[in-house]
């Protein structure tokens, strides 16, 4: 039996279908250079027709509900298919910011204050400045891309960003003024550090999406104590989520020097300016390079399943 084709999986029913489809093209463009590979694109919550488990490994760029949170991967696994990158537990737990947080914590990686509330419960203003401050950043619990996120600045603005939630689940956390860096990590191996610089000051989804609006420092430039100690907790908290293959960490250093783990990507984008490039990138991984090591674990756990040498 060859070696398996590369089943690039993309597009896909959540709010980042357009982010995923882009993600998609890129890596399938780039691992065409490399192996076998075919695409395809997800419009229902089901594995695509076509996919055969004794002939594809597939790598998802799915992104989003039906993508990060387990769905698909758990789809995968009930049909025996391979696949790249986190498994469904993994998957499903990061996806979840507030569950994400309270393994962190459990682990001594350290997290920040946080509000949960529901969309037809929303807290109370006076008790969110007592607890959290005056700024703060709201957050849906279970979407990426920056999808929903706000930042207010006095409880006016919370007040009125309160108003419109378009999803069920949300959560408040102060707004941690400092530097702000995001981390790849593959097999346990810590990448490089990048710095995101937003011009606006805040890394929302006009800053991440729109070309122009955010510079990146890939390294960062960091005193060594700093670094080793960002790589540390980028490495602690990847394993504390049960991660596997590869995971994008991403994280804050307030004014203080303390550094707080804001979330994990089990399945980060993958153009090549995205975020887990850069951070390859900063330790001399080319894109085709990065592509590679992202694909082999699957790769060798086919290899090892139908027992080809």
């Amino acid at each position: 039996m060859k070696d398996p084709c590369i089943a690039v999986v993309c597009g896909g029913t959540s709010t980042e279908r357009e982010v995923s489809l882009g993600s998609g093209k890129t890596v399938a463009e780039g691992l065409n250079e490399l192996f076998p590979v075919e695409t395809f694109i997800v419009d229902e919550e089901e594995i695509p027709s076509g996919i055969d488990r004794g002939r594809h490994v597939v790598f998802s760029t799915l992104h989003g509900t039906f993508g990060e949170d387990g769905g698909f991967q758990g789809l995968l696994d009930g049909a025996g298919i391979g696949y790249a990158g986190c498994d469904r537990e993994s998957s499903a737990l990061t996806f979840d910011k507030a569950r994400t947080k309270t393994v962190l914590a459990k682990e001594n990686v350290p997290v920040a204050d946080q509000i949960l509330f529901s969309r037809n419960s929303v807290p109370d203003i006076d008790a969110v400045a007592r607890r959290l401050g005056t700024k703060v950043v709201l957050k849906p619990v279970c979407e990426g891309s920056s999808v929903g996120l706000k930042f207010a600045e006095s409880k006016k603005e919370l007040e009125a960003a309160l108003e419109e939630l378009p999803f069920e689940h949300w959560m408040l956390e102060p707004m941690l003024e400092g530097r702000e860096f995001s981390v790849g990590v593959i097999e346990g191996a810590v990448l490089g550090i990048v710095e995101i610089s937003p011009k606006s000051g805040r890394f929302d989804y006009e800053s991440k999406y729109t070309k122009g609006l955010t510079d990146f420092d890939a390294p960062a430039v960091l005193p060594g104590d700093v670094e080793m100690k960002i790589e540390e907790i980028v490495l602690r908290a990847y394993q504390a989520c049960g991660c596997r293959d590869f995971a994008r960490v991403d994280l804050m250093m307030d004014r203080d020097n303390e550094i707080y783990v804001l979330e994990l990507n089990s399945l980060p984008g993958m153009k090549e300016t995205s975020l887990l490039p850069m951070s390859a990138a900063a330790v001399g991984i080319d894109f085709k390079a990065l592509l590679k090591k992202l694909v082999e674990p699957a790769i060798l756990r086919f290899r090892s399943k139908y027992s080809i040498c």
